[in-house]
């Protein structure tokens, strides 16, 4: 039998521009910041009592390698007789992170788990590949920040690698979303996420991060550095550097960023054992492929086959976060799922054009900021749900508890 699993507590870090105020953080002490906040907040617990500790990261090509979530036990002050390993999905890193936790507590594996994902695109190396040849005079040099990086030829014949704005290009054309369209839906991640700022609800889940400085010391930061006030009228300006005549901008696709997650599960027995107080069940998930020339629909088939799986439609979700990578693969999506773009429903607090997107990282934010939707408005469904680059959908339902 399918043990339950919950979703105790959520924090996450600030989300930093590149280059910004977290830049100087490294990607496995950026993961530590929700880590420990979740402990100071659960003192309850035995955390010699935790079963595993899951993190996501989508590099993995520089200081998040060798087994990022094993260097955030030992870093955050966990027992180190606490297990750990990393999982990587590229975008929907952070996802399969709480889906790995949640399926070790379901298989009755495990009762408490630390889910998360962490993301240092600012800190992303540069990488060489070993010589083919001894003595060779050759050098190439990849920047791992996103995208492509030691092709495989096949690839290239067969799919093609266009990069990621590229491949929203494609989604706007094929689907016909324009670039007013675009602009619009992008004004209104911004929009809510003001909103969302102003009210204190992102501040709800948000531990600040001790960021070191150049000349010495540290500055707290403590609110996310990426949303900015904009216009229709200045986000119509914006250049469509991607393709000639194209119709995605800086303004309406998601930033490059640094930024940490972390979300606490438990079984019905540790919930009852530990007092704790659940935000919202984990129901299940699902994750399917698309081309990768348009991975920005992945989506709708992952999101279909959660529906199919859980006997549930569209309209019964009361809270939905689809990550926007890019405004027109996030319209795509709602229009082939009946979504109305404009929902009060859709990205309720912003989403990534406004708040970011540090690719390990923004599954776990996602699960986490519907889950804490749900506990503070009365319950209800979730949806959660992103596309990954190289062609697939990820997708989440939650269950509120209230």
């Amino acid at each position: 039998m399918t043990r339950r699993v919950f979703i105790c507590d959520y924090q996450r870090t600030p989300i930093g521009r590149y280059g910004g105020a977290l830049a100087q953080v490294r990607a496995d002490d950026l993961a530590t910041f929700p880590v420990v906040a979740l402990m100071g907040r659960n003192p309850s617990l035995d955390w010699a009592k935790l079963d595993q500790v899951v993190m996501g990261a989508a590099n993995q090509a520089g200081e998040d390698n060798r087994n990022l979530a094993r260097m955030v036990v030992l870093l955050s002050g966990l027992p180190e007789t606490v297990a750990a390993h990393t999982v990587n999905r590229l975008c929907a890193s952070g996802m399969d992170a709480v889906i790995a936790g949640a399926r070790q507590i379901q298989c009755g594996e495990g009762d408490l788990i630390i889910a998360g994902g962490s993301e240092s695109m600012s800190r992303a190396p540069f990488v060489m590949p070993k010589a083919a040849a001894g003595f060779s005079r050759n050098a190439e040099l990849h920047d791992t920040t996103i995208g492509w990086r030691f092709v495989n030829k096949a690839i290239v014949e067969r799919f093609g690698i266009d990069s990621m704005p590229e491949t929203a290009e494609n989604v706007g054309e094929e689907f016909g979303i324009s670039r007013a369209d675009q602009d619009v839906f992008a004004l209104s991640s911004q929009e809510k996420a003001s909103r969302a700022f102003a009210a204190g609800r992102l501040a709800m889940e948000i531990s600040a991060v001790a960021a070191p400085q150049n000349r010495g010391g540290t500055v707290s930061v403590e609110v996310d550095e990426h949303p900015r006030p904009t216009s229709l009228e200045k986000l119509a300006a914006l250049p469509t550097p991607f393709r000639m005549g194209g119709s995605v901008t800086a303004g309406n696709a998601s930033g490059v960023n640094d930024g940490a997650a972390a979300i606490l599960l438990a079984s019905e027995d540790a919930v009852a054992q530990y007092g704790l107080s659940p935000l919202a069940e984990y129901l299940g998930a699902a994750s399917a492929g698309v081309p990768p020339r348009v991975m920005g629909v992945g989506p709708v088939p992952s999101t279909r086959a959660l529906m199919d799986r859980l006997n549930l439609s569209i309209s019964d979700f009361d809270v939905i976060e689809l990550n926007e990578a890019f405004a027109s693969q996030a319209i795509a999506v709602c229009r082939e799922l009946g979504i109305d773009p404009q929902s009060p429903v859709l990205n309720p607090n912003g989403g990534a054009i406004a708040l970011g997107h540090p690719l390990g990282m923004t599954g776990t934010r996602l699960i986490g900021t519907a889950a804490l939707e749900l506990a503070t408005n009365g319950g209800g469904l979730a949806l959660c749900t992103l596309c990954v680059g190289v062609g697939q959908g990820v997708s989440v339902a939650l269950k509120g508890l209230s």
